[in-house]
Order: C-alpha cells, then structure tokens, then sequence
C-alpha cells in the first residue's frame, strides 16, 4: 500500500496466513500530505486538503510499486519505532531507486539540511532536484500547483438518488482501504467520492469490536481481508453500484483478473447473502454455484460443512416420477419407477394461508382447499399442469419431524424438492403467478431450495405487478355446497344432473374401488358417486358393530382407480342414487369406462343392475374372459355344471307355486310384509312362551345394548307385552315392522327359549312386479291405501315370480277370488308395467300391457292427463 509519496507498506510472502505489515518511509526526501477528513465525533476539527502535488505524487508511487517486489533498506530507526530507507524496484538494490524517480518528476523535494558532503545517494538527490527545477517538472511548473488539489466528497446527501443515478453502469474507482472480506472503501474517478461500499450478495468474517475497544475477528476474518487487500487495494477497479438499502451502498467491484465476489465465494471466505442477493446484477446463479463448489471442497469456512443430502443416495437424490396426486399448493404425490410412492414437498415456499382465526363460523365446517384464498387457485394450477405427467425430481433437503408447539403443529418428516417439467422450476411458476411465497430463512439455514434466488426475483415480479396473493383486489370465494351424505339435498340435484346427462367432474377422493367424491365445476358442488353395473370388493372400514375386514383385492382396486382417476377431469352419467345420498351413474375418462377398466382388470363382478344399461354386453364380455383365466376375484371360481346351466336355459314356462299367507305390514315404497300361515301356530306357541318368560323374570329397560346378530325382545306402544323376537341386522331400519307398534328394546333372549325355534318366522319384505313406485307422493299414497283396503292382515296366496336388486318380486291373489292385485292396480290405472324381457313371463306381461292400455284409454287415474311418457317421465314423478 502507498500512504503518500514518501511513505509505503510492505508486506512479505505468506506462510500459513497473513504476513505481517511493515511501513517504510524513504529517506532525504519529503512529498506533500495527503487530503485527511477531519475526526468523527470532535466538531472543532476541520478536513485537510491535500497539499500541492500530493495526489499525484502518492499515484506516481501506487503505479509504479503495487502488487510489485521490492527492495528496500533501512538507514534509520527512531525511538517511536518508524524506520526510514532507500526502496528498490526489484529483488536488490540494483533496481531502481524509487526516491530518485519522484525527485527526477518534481514530485518530492530533497531534505537539504541533513545532507552530508560525503554521501553519494544525498548528493545524487540533490542533483536530480536542481534537473526537476531546471526542467520545471512536477511542483517546480508554474502556477503553484492550486490545480492539482482534489475536492474530496467524503459524505452524499442522498446515497439512493446518487445511486440511481449511475443506472448501474461502471465506474472507476481506486480502492483505499479494505475494512474485511466484503467491504472496502472506494475513491469513485473522477469526482473524488469516497463511499463505503459492501458487496453485493455475499458477507465476509468480520471484525467484532469488544467493550474494551479491541478487535476479536471471527474464524477466517483476516485471511479473507488478505485475499482482498492482496488482490483489490489500491488497485484500479470498476464498480458498478447496484442498490443501497439502508443508507448501505451495495456494489460489485470488477477487475481485469476476475470479480472478487465470486473468487471470495469459490475460496470459501465468504457465504451468500439473501437479502442482497438480488440487486446483484452478475448473476446470482453464478454466486450460489461458486459456493456451491467450496462447500463440496469443504474449504475455510466450510470445513465442517455436511450437506443436507450427504446420507442420499445418487439415485434419491434425482429421479424422474409420475405425479399422482397433488395434496395441497405445495406437496405432491408421486410414484417411482419401482412402484413406489412418495411425497414430495416443493422447497423454500409457502403456499396461502388464512390469517388471523381459521373459522370465524363456529357452525361451518372450516375447509382448507375453498376456504383459504388462493388455495384453491393453487392446487388448480398443479393439478392441470402436472397430474398423469412425469417430473425431474431435485431433492434439496430433508426437514426433520418436529413435535407440536405452543402455536405450531406437529410435522412428519418432509422430502423437500426442486421440481421440474420441460425445464421449467414448478416452484418458481407458482410463486411467479402469486399463488405461493418465498420462506425466508436464517442466514446459517443452509436447508433451502437450490434455486433459492429464482424464486426470490419470481416473488419480486409477482409482488411488482400484483399478482395473485399480493394483489390490491378482493380475494376470490369459493362457494362450495357438499350435498355427500345430504338425502334432501341429493333428491333435488338429482333430476338436473340426470337431464344434463354427460357432466365434467374432477374426482377429488378415492374412497374405494367404486367409490368416488367428485367436484362439479358447473354446479359448484361436492358429491359421492358410485360406479354402476359393478360389484367391488370392499375396503375395510369402521362400523358400529367393529372394523369391518377388507374383501380380498379391495386395496388392488383402489390402488387401480386411484392411478387412473383421481384429480383427473372425467365425465359422468347419473342414473340414479341410494337412500343415503349418494348418486350412481357412469365415468368415462378420456374415453374409458371405470366400471369396464375395472371388470377388465378382474378387480370387480357385474352386478345385475347392469342388465338395463348399454354397457351390460361390454361388462359380461370383459368379465368372461377373467373368469376363463380365473384372474385376481375369480381367482376361487368354479364353473356349474354343464347340466345346471343347459336346464336353467331351457326353462320357458313360468312356474306357478302360489303358497298362503297373511300381509302383516305395507310400506310406502310399496314394499310388504307377510307370515305364512303355516307357521302362524308354532309363532303363537313362541309368542305364548315368551310372554311367561317375561312375566316370570321381568328385565329392567335399558340394561341391554344389542349388538348385531343377537336376538332381542321388544316392547310395542300399545302398553300390552307383545314380544317378538328380532335379528338385530334388520333393527337399525326397523322396514319390516310397523314404525307405530315399535317402542324400545328391554332385554337379550334366554337361548334355551329360543334354541328350539328357527329364524323362518320372520319373512323379508316383497314387492310386486313390473311396477315402479310412483314418484309423485300423492299417486304414491293412492296406490298404498288401495292395497292396504285390499289385502293388509287378510290371508292371500303368494308366489315368487323374480329377485329383484332389494327383495323377492311377488305376485299375489285375493283368498277368495284368485284375482291378481297387481294386474287390479294396472287395471285401475294407479301404477305403470315395468316391462321384463324374460321369455318365460311374457305371457304375463302382455296381459298387463293390455290391462295398461285399457287403463290408459279410459284416462283413469295416472292417465287421466294422456301418455305422459311422451315427455320426460321423471319430470312427472314417474320412472319409465
């Protein structure tokens, strides 16, 4: 370093660290001080100026000797410790002598009162000085030398708009004094501004001042001051000032040899700096590569460094995969090549969150994905753009599982990812948009996405032009009815959805093989669809009486549905729904029918209800050829006998085997009940046994909890003991019996009374053929009250004619007359035929036709306003 024109530092070669420093002054000759600012803190004092020459004396010196070899000789050492000698360019005393040089340009004067006679190098001095004059170099031209005096700017009124007005461009700047690793004080060309400035994006190891006034520096503190002073001092640079928050000039000091930034990062003297990152304006990718470099070296400050994924393996580390699910805005689903799945967590984000309390409306049921804003808008985002894809994954860190805290939840442990598709970050897509936010961390966290700065400028644009969370508009809502599980609500929806027929849907769960919760983008709501025509094996699940075991291959069929459908865009066809709720019907993705893929693939039956649909000769067909290969739930399937099947074929007449009865209950679904009157006297000895039990050993009401399966006695209404014995599996309906006799369940049954008695007296209900119930209530209660005047608690002859999907179909004639009721009801024009293709019940289907269309020319009832099935028959209440 050149202090002045007759004054230097030397420094030696280093040896395991920092040289030590030694100051030279040269000796016979004098050059002018140098400009000083006056002392902080002490307002009497003033700044000096240079004296004449001064600079330019002190510039002759910096040239000529920085980063050069000396040689010098020390002739005088005072008492205070300052040695005076000559300095030779060089390696000796050979080189040249740097006195003689600044007296021959005028730019030093001799010390004439010290000089003795005899001394060759005072006298040589004196010679050149008298040449200088002659020649009237330096300080002995005219004019007083007033000109070469700078106006030093030490202090700038307003560094932000000094700093903006550069437009980041460089300038020369001489580089004065180096505080530590990464900041310097520069003298700014050509107005003589001296500015601290910090580089941008990294931070050095610096000097801590203590309470006593003393420097402690931090590990590798003064190597890296050595590496900038060896490198940058008083040398000529360019800067380009960048930003300066805070009153902090940040900047990049660039120099022919390279730029000190990334070589303090690369040497592992310097660590990078988030929050300055991002006006560096060299590429900040560059910078977090040059680190990256001396982390693996594990150089310096990095010696002890252990990467986050150091316990990877290569293969864990990256991998391709497919995107199965997407969880939330940030997390996903994805499964391996070997079959695998995982879940994968996008680095360094965060995605929206509500602030402030999560459920104002204690009564609404608080949900993530509609209720946060942008939540929705996000997940959208990923699942259009990555479901069904295969994705580059980039496994940055590994967050450990953390236990709950006082205001945090408990977390598992999380693979943290950078994910890519077609070269473009998903991250930073997200965040560009404004559908995430950046984490910021602490500056020693090293758990961070490797394409941390990307993100950080992503936010910066998204932030700029408002986008998405930082946008000044109200938020989007999301008004979501979820009608699963809602009866009512299901009923009314359920007439829009069967006229729209083929409806977009996203399949947002997979409850089993066949069981779907769909989101439906048009009507803007929530429902639970099964798949029609299919019998799948069903997953286990919790039910009152215990967990109910899996059926085998129900998790294959899950596992199958889910791959194929779930959060993908599929159509559906409803056809109808179930008394809880839930709506059947059809899905179709890209072409495919579930119900079809999931046959094919031998994970479900046909179900009978398939009968009807167009899709009943596919499903047989599929399903045909895996029970030839006994496949997956045929696995265990044996064939009939050849005689069985030829005989059932062949049969072509109805068998007529009518069987007395007594109808003890009608239901309004026109479902009934009935006792043979064959066993009416064995349920009298029962009824009669019971009742004794009862009144010899009284039970106290409500000691006993059924359970499925037992066998209870129940008390009625009417105040009289009229016990009965009940399975418990029908009892949670209660259909079979008349809803007003039934009061509550007194106690569990002796089995010494019961174990003589079989479970025959208690019938399952029947229904009549080929008539659907009205849909309309008060066509429904027409038909009800007819029959119940005709037939409830009269004895009548049944017979069997087919089973339905619920119960038995029924024919049944009066005791007396042998009249059908049904074929009355047809004729009476109170129900509709359903028509049956079966070869062996035509004849009985004809002859309700015919009693149909009478009924239909004579306008009675249902028909008194013409064929209305014309029109839409569901419309009118009515199914076809």
């Amino acid at each position: 370093m050149v202090l002045s024109g007759c004054a230097i530092i030397v420094r030696g070669q280093p040896r395991g660290g920092p040289p030590p420093e030694r100051q030279i002054n040269l000796s016979n000759i004098r050059a002018g001080a140098m400009a000083r600012r006056a002392a902080q803190g002490q307002p009497d004092t003033k700044d000096t100026p240079d004296e004449p020459w001064a600079f330019q004396a002190r510039e002759f010196l910096r040239k000529k000797l920085i980063g050069k070899e000396v040689c010098f000789t020390v002739e005088i050492k005072t008492a205070l410790g300052r040695e005076y000698g000559m300095v030779y360019l060089g390696k000796d005393t050979t080189g040249e002598n740097i006195a003689d040089s600044l007296v021959n340009e005028g730019l030093a004067t001799v010390r004439r009162e010290g000089i003795r006679g005899n001394n060759p190098d005072q006298a040589r001095l004196c010679e050149l000085e008298d040449q200088a004059k002659a020649s009237k170099k330096g300080m002995w031209s005219e004019g007083g030398g007033t000109h070469t005096i700078r106006d030093m700017k030490y202090t700038i009124e307003n560094p932000r708009n000094f700093v903006d007005s550069l437009h980041q461009k460089p300038i020369n700047a001489i580089i004065e004094h180096v505080r530590d690793g990464s900041v310097v004080r520069a003298l700014l060309l050509p107005d003589h501004y001296l500015v601290t400035v910090m580089l941008s994006g990294v931070k050095c190891p610096t000097f801590k001042r203590e309470a006593d006034g003393t420097e402690s520096p931090e590990p590798f503190a003064a190597e890296a001051k050595f590496f900038t002073e060896s490198r940058l001092l008083q040398r000529d640079v360019q800067i380009i000032l960048e930003s300066c928050p805070n009153q902090i000039i940040l900047g990049t000091i660039l120099h022919p040899n390279g730029n000190i930034t990334e070589l303090l990062l690369k040497e592992g003297f310097a660590r990078c700096v988030d929050w300055s990152m991002a006006v560096y304006t060299q590429g900040a990718e560059k910078l977090r590569a040059a680190e990256r470099s001396a982390k693996e070296r594990k150089v310096r400050i990095w010696k002890d460094y252990v990467a986050p994924t150091a316990n990877l393996d290569q293969k864990d580390r990256q991998f391709v995969a497919k995107v199965m699910q997407v969880v939330n805005a940030d997390a996903m689903v994805v499964k391996l090549n070997s079959g695998e799945y995982k879940t994968i967590h996008l680095s360094s984000i965060r995605p929206p969150r509500i602030e402030g309390e999560k459920n104002k409306d204690k009564d609404k049921r608080f949900r993530p994905l509609y209720d946060i804003p942008y939540m929705f808008e996000a997940r959208e985002f990923l699942r259009k753009k990555l479901i069904g894809k295969k994705v580059n994954v980039t496994v940055d860190y590994i967050r450990a599982a953390t236990g709950p805290g006082e205001s945090t939840p408990a977390f598992s442990e999380r693979t943290c990812a950078t994910v890519t598709i077609g070269g473009i970050n998903i991250a930073e897509a997200l965040v560009s948009k404004g559908l995430a936010t950046v984490i910021r961390y602490r500056q020693d966290d090293d758990q961070r996405s490797s394409h941390y700065d990307e993100l950080l400028a992503a936010e910066a644009r998204a932030i700029k032009n408002g986008k998405g969370l930082h946008s000044k508009k109200e938020v989007p809502i999301h008004r979501v009815a979820d009608i699963s599980g809602e009866t009512q609500k299901a009923k009314q929806f359920l007439p829009f959805l069967q006229r729209a027929g083929r409806s977009e849907a996203v399949v947002e769960y997979v409850f089993s093989g066949s069981r779907l919760k769909l989101y439906m983008p048009k009507e803007t709501c929530l429902i639970t669809f099964l798949l029609a025509g299919i019998e799948c094996p069903r997953s286990s699940r919790n039910m009152p009486g215990g967990m109910q075991v899996a059926e085998p291959f129900s998790d294959e069929a899950m596992l199958f549905t889910k791959e194929l459908v779930l959060q993908r865009e599929v159509e559906v066809e409803v056809e109808s729904m179930d008394k809880a709720g839930n709506f059947i019907g059809w899905l179709h993705i890209e072409g495919l029918n579930l119900s079809v893929a999931l046959v094919e693939n031998a994970l479900s039956k046909v179900h009978f209800t398939a009968e009807r649909s167009a899709y009943y000769k596919t499903l047989v067909s599929a399903e045909e050829g895996c029970r030839q290969r006994k496949e997956k739930v045929w696995a265990n399937y044996e064939e009939k006998p050849v005689e069985e099947v030829v005989h059932v074929t062949e049969e072509k007449e109805r068998v007529a085997n009518y069987r007395a009865v007594y109808v003890t209950e009608i239901c309004d679904t026109l479902h009934f009940y009935t006792q043979d009157v064959e066993t009416g006297g064995q349920l009298e000895s029962l009824m009669e046994t019971m009742r004794a039990e009862i009144a010899s050993q009284p039970p106290v009401e409500g000691s006993y909890a059924p359970r499925r399966g037992d066998y209870c006695i129940a008390k009625f209404a009417d105040g009289e003991c009229n016990i009965l014995i009940i399975p418990i599996t029908f009892f949670p309906s209660l259909s079979f019996l008349p809803h007003y006799l039934l009061n509550l369940v007194l106690s569990s049954i002796s089995p010494s009374i019961t174990a003589p008695f079989p479970v025959f007296l208690l019938t399952p209900s029947l229904s009549l053929p080929y008539q659907p119930v009205p849909l309309q209530e008060d066509a429904r209660a027409d038909v009800v009250d007819c029959i119940v005047k005709d037939i409830q608690n009269t004895q009548c002859l049944l017979n069997v004619e087919y089973q339905g999907p619920t119960c038995p179909l029924v024919t049944i004639q009066f005791g007396d007359t042998k009249d059908d009721v049904g074929l009355g009801l047809v004729k009476e024009g109170l129900v509709m035929v359903d028509v049956r293709k079966e070869k062996h019940l035509q004849k009985m289907v004809t002859e309700y036709l015919n009693s149909q269309e009478s009924a239909k020319s004579a306008r009675l009832n249902i028909w008194r306003y013409g064929d209305f099935r014309a029109d839409d028959a569901d419309e009118f209440g009515y199914r076809r």
